[in-house]
């Protein structure tokens, strides 16, 4: 079978609905993503064959989610219903402590984080009694760790679990409009057609509708993460107006690189022919948009100042303890003692070197003085240190 034909959208919709039983997608709206995404795994991506394999997954993955995730609120009206209130969202560029972060509040028990197992298999809803021994559980573990097996290191670069939280852009890849498919494939089309002209309005909706599905089972205060949210702040804004975002900062010059590296490394996986100064590249050209793009709607009031807490990388990884203790005082939220016992325990069993060793800026093919230049207004509009080039 050509590319043409295992990527061809329709006959991807159409397995889809074969397996879930239903063709019901939901709103309109995430057939272009779907087009695009395809087109340039065609055409762009150099797939290998376990390229192709691991592709066609992750498409079927988010095509069935999303017809499940349907289903079930068709059968369930009352899904519709639940209140999403205050979500706590963790944004920032990535590479600057949002995961670490992200696990550690995920601590609280009063905070709901998705899962990665019930993110990647959603359907049925999740329960409270079958929460952390459902049998999906093990399925989605031994998928991570295929992927350790094809691609030594992937762990250590971004750290997963099927009992760890998962990042949005996994849920909103469903819409087919999610930074998840050009990190991880060339897609020179869609990572630009997904920084200029797409529209996040409807990624957002289903969004709120996937998050309903699962408090449907399992209720809580979201805790929610991903780097993506900063280019798309307005749109998080306009779906959830009563958000809190956690906002981290760190030199933008290092994050570069280590985006590169870890953009490099996960293309690595289904192509043979990934190049770590195009994955540079992508990532300069994403940040400076990303950080010029938020800074305006802070500007412009369209991202309340009083909706958003600044935390500096270098506070974070001197004094974590501090920071996390001034967050809880910002969102209102008291750090019971046990709750940062259990953060403690965490940390001190998934240590990190932060990539160290694993990248270096001269890898990038960039200029360090023009980056440097490019990023100086956001380094001193949120006070953030210049750090030694890796």
């Amino acid at each position: 079978m050509t590319l043409q034909d295992r990527f061809a959208p329709e006959r991807l919709i159409a397995a889809a609905c074969e397996e879930v039983g239903s063709d019901d997608f939901g709103a309109e709206g995430w057939r272009p993503g779907l087009h695009r995404v395809t087109d340039g795994l065609i055409n762009d991506a150099r797939l290998s064959d376990i390229g192709v394999e691991i592709a066609h997954l992750d498409l079927m993955r988010a095509l069935k989610n999303r017809l499940g995730v349907i289903a079930w609120r068709k059968q369930h009206p009352e899904v519709a219903e639940q209140k999403i209130t205050a979500p706590i969202f963790i944004v920032g560029q990535p590479r600057t402590g949002t995961t670490i972060l992200y696990d550690l509040l995920a601590q609280d028990p009063e905070l709901r984080a998705p899962l990665t197992w019930e993110v990647d298999e959603p359907c049925p809803v999740p329960q409270p009694e079958t929460y952390h021994d459902d049998p999906r559980i093990a399925q989605i573990q031994a998928s991570i760790d295929m992927s350790e097996q094809i691609m030594p290191g992937f762990l250590a670069f971004h750290p997963m679990g099927a009992l760890v939280g998962q990042e949005c852009v996994r849920i909103t890849a469903a819409e087919f409009v999610s930074m998840i498919f050009s990190v991880q494939y060339r897609l020179p089309g869609y990572y630009r057609w997904l920084l200029y002209e797409a529209d996040h309005a409807g990624a957002y909706r289903f969004h709120r509708i996937f998050l309903q599905h699962l408090q449907s089972g399992v209720a809580g205060q979201w805790l929610l993460k991903s780097p993506a949210h900063l280019w798309q702040l307005d749109a998080l804004l306009a779906e959830y107006p009563d958000a809190l975002i956690v906002q981290t900062h760190r030199d933008p010059v290092n994050v570069i690189s280590s985006i590169a590296a870890l953009t490099h490394h996960l293309r690595r996986m289904c192509s043979d022919e990934s190049s770590i100064t195009e994955c540079a590249a992508q990532s300069y050209e994403e940040i400076v948009v990303g950080l010029d793009r938020e800074m305006a709607l802070r500007d412009s009031g369209a991202v309340p100042a009083g909706r958003v807490i600044d935390v500096r990388f270098a506070d974070f990884m001197t004094d974590p303890w501090t920071t996390i203790k001034d967050i809880y005082r910002r969102l209102d939220r008291e750090l019971r003692p046990d709750t940062e016992q259990k953060m403690r325990e965490f940390l001190a069993s998934h240590p990190s070197d932060g990539g160290r060793g694993r990248y270096t800026w001269s890898d990038t093919g960039l200029d360090a003085g023009e980056v440097r230049e490019r990023v100086t207004a956001y380094q001193d509009r949120y006070g953030v240190p210049a750090e030694p080039l890796r």
